[in-house]
């Protein structure tokens, strides 16, 4: 094999356990959500926060965060943020 070939299988592999491993993480929150779903008002009102909004806006934060770590990680190896894009 050649070394990219092993580079990219690395690369593969880590982001394969980092998928796992956010998705059980992700699990429990939902648990957790579930478990304490109501917020409160400052006028004393009950409101309740729908449950697609909060996975939403987590796995939205998740994946920003996840595209940051890329694009620093290509601007080190590279110096270019879009490797190949001039």
């Amino acid at each position: 094999m050649s070394p990219l070939s092993v580079f990219l299988a690395v690369i593969v592999s880590i982001t394969a356990i980092l998928v796992v491993y956010l998705t059980k993480q992700f699990q429990n929150e939902n648990s957790n959500y579930l478990t304490s779903n109501l917020m409160k008002n400052t006028n004393s009102k009950v409101k309740t926060i729908e449950k697609e909004k909060v996975v939403a806006e987590t796995l939205n934060g998740r994946f920003a965060m996840l595209g940051l770590i890329a694009a620093i990680g290509a601007y080190l190896t590279t110096g270019q943020i879009i490797p190949g894009f001039v």
